[in-house]
């Protein structure tokens, strides 16, 4: 009985909060997204994914009795990791695309400087498509993570008392909305296929029930590695936010769309930061 109360908690809060993530963006910003801009999309992701890392993810793994050395190389490593992962798919999208067809060499030997320019333009493209995609499996791995981890914390609370379970989901499905929000956004970048977005979420989410069940059998030993799989969370947020999310929002703007671009980031900030709070409180 406890453990399929587990897995329907389990499933309730990691889908859920993805769901509940794409409705509340529908209704206050999908529907309008041309009038909001895709810039302010993107600060609101940058501030949600950086204030879930350093505002509840890190804070929960330090107040565990791992060392803090410890917990900063995981950081480390998993920056590094996420570096790494995301040079991967650049060398693999360039090897790709480095041989040219005949047809466009027997082009580029009669118009050189037009295929110099083309190709130009096609790398400029190339690389802004692909920037966002490598932040997507960036983000995905790391949601997982982060909900397996969620889903031992929802299992543990479960085995103390029913109750307390019941309230561990309840603010498990709180405190992942905003940061769903984020991740909804930056897989978006990706395609224009919203719905494939929405299942690829959706599915980091449902690793919860997975985290859920193993949790249940081996609750006891998986505690003491909790905070490190809260720290390779953490280091996947902080890495798409700045690599792939902040150098989008660099550009020259004016002073009202400046402020606006800021005014949505501190705007993930706070409600992350909020939610994240109230939650813990709770």
């Amino acid at each position: 009985m406890t453990l399929i109360a587990i897995i329907l908690a389990t499933l309730a809060a990691g889908i859920g909060s993805v769901w509940l993530a794409a409705l509340l963006m529908r209704l206050g910003l999908g529907g309008r997204a041309d009038s909001v801009g895709p810039q302010h999309l993107l600060s609101l992701a940058a501030g949600a994914l950086l204030a879930t890392a350093f505002m509840h993810l890190l804070p929960e793994a330090f107040e565990s009795q791992a060392g803090a050395h410890d917990l900063f190389a995981t950081l480390l490593v998993g920056v590094v990791f996420f570096f790494l992962l995301d040079k991967a798919e650049l060398w693999h999208h360039g090897h790709e695309h480095s041989h040219p067809a005949p047809a466009a060499q027997d082009h580029a030997h009669g118009q050189g400087h037009t295929h110099d320019a083309h190709h130009g333009h096609d790398h400029g493209h190339a690389h802004h498509h692909h920037g966002p995609r490598s932040g997507g499996w960036a983000v995905l791995t790391g949601d997982s993570v982060h909900c397996f981890g969620d889903g031992i914390l929802i299992a543990s609370a479960f085995l103390a008392d029913i109750r307390l379970g019941v309230i561990a989901a309840v603010s498990v499905l709180a405190h992942e909305v905003p940061h769903h929000m984020g991740d909804l956004v930056v897989l978006r970048q990706t395609s224009t296929n919203r719905r494939m977005a929405l299942v690829k979420v959706s599915l980091a989410g449902a690793v919860t029930a997975l985290g859920g069940v193993v949790g249940y059998f081996l609750v006891g030993q998986l505690q003491d590695f909790l905070p490190y799989f809260l720290a390779v969370a953490s280091s996947s947020f902080v890495y798409v936010a700045l690599a792939d999310l902040i150098p989008q929002l660099q550009k020259r703007l004016t002073a009202r769309e400046t402020i606006a671009q800021i005014a949505w980031l501190i705007a993930g900030m706070v409600i992350v930061t909020l939610v994240s709070g109230a939650a813990h409180a709770h």
